[in-house]
């Protein structure tokens, strides 16, 4: 299957055009027209190659959102023309024990990303949703539900579940209080999400700048961490914190903030991170964990939740040519809280 997409061919140069091509349709395989494709900040550590296992070319994108063009002789769950989505991986063993609890994300043996990974049977490289078609096995496609707003859903494809995984695995419920430090593509989500699932929601930040912006996306206040006073006042108060701060910082001054038992769950920065003072965990038997996606099972609620309850995340569309001025604006945090590509803006190769 012949494509075009949008890649990176250097860490330093800018995202250009490149036409390659797709792999042929196995049998339990879908393929799909994109529609949209979310922009994430891996998208941008990746085309940098910050995190060292980059590849150039490499076509970035795991936030896709799609129509089903072709099915193979063994797919029962699609039809041609249904909506369709893709996260972050696009295949694991199917054998091992984390694979058969449906979290793939933990697969044994490492699941193939979406992009930045290798096919589990030719070894060729995967290549992401900067691009007009993609070819994913059918265990790896998710169904989007009917009244989800194709336009604004993509970034569900990740900011949504690796901010709803935790959520769930940590039992949030009606009367949970839950922080979350940083608002941007992860916190409005997990701000989104906790609320949509009955939270006490408070946002963590250095200045209450975005205090109006907190209150408008349903939390119940904003907690400046500048303020020892009220940082001090905060202690013991929360049952689980989602630290989505992309970047290494020190998690020592939030560590307090948490209830007995209660549990700081980093889902932004990705490598080595401040050191910290263990005395907080001590005193409180609080922890300090991590969590990366969700698997399938846990993405297809999350998504059918966010139908139930109009939960979408906040979106600034752009073409397909901005992607570079995306990635300054990114590194700027100058966007409010999620760019997506509208793939119509993307030419159509001349043979599929």
């Amino acid at each position: 299957m012949k494509t075009v997409g949008f890649a990176a061919y250097d860490p330093k140069k800018p995202l250009a055009p490149y036409a390659f091509e797709r792999r042929g349709l196995r049998d339990n395989d879908v393929a799909m027209e994109i529609l949209y494709c979310g922009v994430c900040h891996s998208d941008l550590h990746t085309a940098r190659n910050d995190w060292g296992w980059s590849y150039y070319p490499i076509v970035p994108g795991h936030e896709i959102v799609g129509r089903v063009t072709r099915i193979g002789s063994q797919v029962s769950r699609y039809k041609i023309g249904d909506h369709v989505a893709v996260g972050c991986m696009v295949d694991s063993c199917q054998e091992c024990d984390q694979c058969k609890k449906g979290e793939e994300q933990l697969c044994r043996e490492g699941n193939t990303g979406t992009y930045a990974g290798y096919d589990r049977f030719t070894k060729e490289p995967t290549q992401g949703g900067y691009s007009k078609h993609l070819v994913v096995r059918e265990e790896f496609c998710l169904r989007m539900p009917e009244g989800l707003d194709l336009s604004k859903a993509a970034p569900l494809l990740c900011a949504g579940i690796t901010t709803w995984s935790p959520l769930k695995t940590w039992n949030v419920k009606p009367g949970s209080r839950v922080g979350v430090i940083g608002l941007g593509g992860l916190g409005h989500m997990a701000v989104k999400l906790a609320v949509g699932l009955g939270a006490d929601v408070t946002v963590v930040s250095r200045s209450n700048a975005k205090e109006a912006d907190a209150l408008a996306l349903g939390a119940n206040r904003l907690l400046v961490s500048a303020d020892s006073d009220a940082m001090a006042q905060s202690h013991d108060h929360f049952d689980l914190i989602i630290d989505t701060v992309p970047v290494k910082h020190d998690i020592t001054p939030y560590l307090p903030l948490l209830d007995v038992d209660g549990t700081l769950v980093l889902v932004g920065q990705v490598g080595p991170m401040d050191e910290f003072n263990t005395v907080p965990l001590l005193l409180g038997r609080r922890r300090v964990a991590g969590s990366p996606i969700g698997g399938i099972r846990e993405t297809q609620e999350m998504l059918d939740f966010c139908a139930e309850k109009n939960i979408l995340p906040d979106c600034e569309m752009i073409r397909m040519d901005e992607i570079n001025e995306a990635f300054e604006r990114m590194e700027k945090a100058d966007v409010r809280y999620r760019f997506v590509i509208d793939m119509a803006s993307l030419e159509a190769p001349a043979a599929v």
